[in-house]
């Protein structure tokens, strides 16, 4: 009978270390986590498709960048989350999702402008949300990899502005 106490006061315990860890996140770090996290799975779908559909090289060029950089991107932000015990989504935002069925609706020339528009648009948005966690977070992991993601999404939206232009 002396034991079953001290199961339940290290079970509790535990419980208590897993909630403070995910509690560990301010509201401003975890909807930055979420909102990175969708947009690397949005941008990792939406090269994949361009590599099917588009026939021009910079466009090519761009979606297998996004898929790479996106993807590596996606393994580091989780296991920082992780080392916080907050779990990443699985899936795009539900706008992104519709975005992405717009855009699977559209093949030639038509499709290659709405995704290098579509790149250009959600880079611009992407680079002013990291400069945001970069200049505010409260983690420093989470700084410095915003920190650290910032020259590749500019590098990013670099190559989206030249792939609208061809």
């Amino acid at each position: 009978m002396g034991r079953l106490p001290v199961v339940i006061v290290a079970a509790s315990a535990l419980g208590l270390m897993c909630q403070a860890n995910a509690a560990a996140l301010s509201k401003q770090d975890a909807s930055f986590v979420n909102q990175a996290a969708e947009t690397n799975l949005a941008e990792i779908s939406a090269g994949q498709m361009a590599l099917g559909k588009s026939p021009s090289q910079a466009v090519a060029q761009l979606a297998q960048t996004m898929v790479s950089d996106h993807t590596q991107s996606n393994q580091q932000l989780s296991q920082i989350a992780g080392q916080q015990g907050f779990s990443l989504p699985s899936e795009p935002s539900a706008q992104q999702r519709a975005q992405a069925r717009h855009l699977s609706g559209m093949s030639g020339q038509q499709f290659e402008q709405a995704f290098a528009r579509d790149q250009v648009q959600d880079h611009r948005t992407a680079i002013a949300a990291f400069q945001k966690e970069a200049r505010s977070s409260h983690d420093p992991a989470l700084k410095s990899f915003a920190q650290q993601t910032i020259p590749v999404l500019q590098k990013h939206l670099q190559m989206a502005e030249a792939a609208s232009r061809s």
